[in-house]
């Protein structure tokens, strides 16, 4: 650390590409810093560094970290201890742009697989951006010396070493996380889909704010009797003793879930607990004990999407002009059309369950009534609706539904399960629907037609894609959650409600990069997407790194599902599939 304070002190005051010469490896038995990336100049994306500390130091328990499970959610808890030690111990700007800036890549109310963090036998090491301090084009060295001689080393001793740390509270998040992932375990032997728990809190501070509700606004969640179950716990709940190892909550069944319900009662709001419940959450979150199949895909209608190569042949057939649609494109689809594709494109790749919501939804596509079907005739019209493929999509190929449905009764006769949700409290109400649908029969024609198929196989091809950006090599930004650019393609990812981290973004745009690598071989998608898995499953995310060595890999990628991966290289616009 004291050669470093030498080339900072000789760098004092020179132009601000002299700090190149402080690219290296400085430190001791105690604390290693690794300058890893310079940026150029204050405006410049920040510098990228890295503090690795022995594992005898920190001295963190290896009880903590003895699984896959914990060992993850330990790591996301050590990148939120260093963020909380930053917002302590860092004194802020100093100087123009970016100066004086340290961040850690932490996460929100979700527990994701992160490159911020990482521990080995030998070492935990946090991974950070720093701005360095300039004025206008000059290096500030004094400065520079106090942020990374000083606070640097005091922001990994505060957030990575054991004695630091608060220690019941470390205990309770990795043990709730790994709770929630052996509920997840339980849920197909249980016939299950989701599961959630009583005493859950699902509303949101705002629409804007994936925070919770203050509880004493909220109305906490309470099953209905006839859906309540029970389900085991790896460890006790806080202050429930023995009895806390054993939780009790609503259990959503596979096959056809309606929620329904009047506006403003909470349907959108369990639904949305659903689609993110397909991770761990932070304890204090809520929903932390809300837990949903990893396979659970949610899609929605994206008019203007493009569409490439898609057998939306189930959904829609027998288009005017005898156009084809069992590999249909379009540079703008349609509602209805972008909603078969974004299903069919689910299963694709392996989803085996769908959440919907009839607000988000294509109206044409989710169902025809008896006087549409008097009035339009079937013979022309291509739409076979949802409502006449949903009971098939369960019976014939396992894929449960679960539909938030405020305005149509005709989905009555293909649901198993019906529930209402009146003033955020569920009622189970499947026996009513089920008298109604008897009383008032709907009186529609079933469309369904021809068996459905779901078995589709799309071999990309890696010439029709690339991150280069004109003679510039690889370029690849992600300005927002749900936005990529890659290369000199803008990727819109705005429909994709299950990602929840900016840094998930950026591991796709890079596993999109990765996937050229992997095709050519004649693999299809999915075959593709399992490979990539293995590939997160061996390596981690180091295997997205574009800087070659895994110890240079950047801190800030979180792991994507392979179905938002997917959607991101269906939403390409030059694709093309074989």
């Amino acid at each position: 650390m004291e050669g470093l304070r030498r080339i900072l002190g000789r760098i004092d005051g020179k132009g601000y590409k002299a700090y190149k010469d402080i690219a290296g490896v400085y430190g001791d038995e105690r604390l290693t810093l690794y300058v890893d990336h310079v940026q150029g100049d204050p405006f410049a994306a920040p510098s990228k560094v890295r503090c690795r500390i022995p594992r005898q130091r920190a001295a963190l328990p290896a009880s903590l970290f003895d699984n896959p499970v914990r060992k993850l959610a330990l790591q996301d808890f050590l990148a939120r201890q260093v963020r909380h030690a930053i917002r302590k111990v860092v004194k802020g700007a100093r100087g123009t742009g970016k100066s004086g800036l340290i961040d850690v890549d932490a996460g929100g109310q979700e527990v994701l697989e992160r490159t911020a963090v990482v521990l080995r036998p030998e070492w935990v090491e946090v991974r950070l951006e720093v701005g360095l301090p300039g004025s206008g084009r000059s290096i500030l060295g004094l400065q520079a010396i106090e942020m990374l001689c000083c606070e640097l080393p005091e922001v990994a001793a505060q957030g990575l070493i054991w004695r630091n740390l608060p220690h019941d509270a470390a205990r309770h998040f990795v043990d709730c996380v790994e709770n929630q992932e052996y509920i997840r375990g339980q849920l197909r032997q249980q016939g299950l889909v989701a599961f959630v728990a009583d005493g859950a809190l699902l509303p949101r501070k705002s629409g804007v704010s994936d925070l919770p509700l203050e509880a004493d606004s909220a109305v906490l969640f309470r099953s209905p009797e006839s859906m309540r179950v029970t389900l085991e716990l790896l460890h006790p709940l806080p202050g429930a003793g023995v009895a806390g190892r054993r939780i009790s909550g609503m259990g959503v069944p596979a096959g056809v879930t309606l929620i329904v319900g009047g506006g403003y009662h909470g349907k959108s709001t369990l639904l949305q607990a659903l689609e993110r419940a397909v991770y761990p959450h932070i304890p204090g979150d809520g929903r932390e004990y809300v837990v949903t199949c990893r396979d659970a895909v949610k899609v929605c209608a994206e008019d203007g999407r493009r569409v490439t190569g898609v057998d939306i042949s189930p959904f829609i057939n027998n288009l005017p002009f005898s156009r084809g649609t069992r590999a249909f494109s379009s540079d703008r689809a349609s509602g209805s059309t972008s909603q078969a594709a974004s299903l069919m494109e689910a299963l694709e790749v392996g989803a085996s369950a769908l959440l919907m919501d009839e607000d988000a939804s294509a109206t044409n596509f989710m169902v025809r009534d008896a006087r549409m079907q008097a009035l339009v005739h079937k013979s022309c019209e291509p739409i076979t609706p949802f409502v006449d493929r949903v009971r098939e999509l369960y019976a014939a190929h396992g894929v449960s539904t679960v539909l938030v449905m405020g305005g149509c009764g005709d989905y009555f006769e293909t649901a198993d399960t019906v529930v209402m949700m009146r003033e955020y409290v569920p009622v189970d109400v499947t026996r009513r629907a089920r008298e109604i649908a008897a009383e008032i029969p709907t009186q529609r024609v079933n469309e369904g037609g021809a068996p459905l198929h779901v078995s589709m196989k799309r071999i990309p091809e890696a010439g029709s894609y690339s991150a280069a950006r004109g003679r510039r090599g690889v370029r690849i930004d992600v300005p927002m959650l749900r936005h990529i650019r890659f290369g000199a393609t803008e990727i819109d990812l705005g429909a994709m409600d299950q990602l929840v981290d900016i840094s998930q973004t950026r591991a796709i745009a890079h596993a999109l990069h990765l996937l050229r690598r992997f095709m050519g071989e004649g693999q299809d998608l999915r075959q593709l997407m399992t490979r990539l898995e293995a590939c997160f499953d061996e390596q981690g995310l180091s295997c997205l790194s574009l800087y070659g060595e895994v110890e240079q890999h950047p801190g800030n990628f979180a792991r994507p599902r392979k179905y938002e991966i997917a959607a991101a290289l269906n939403r390409h616009l030059t694709i093309r599939f074989q």
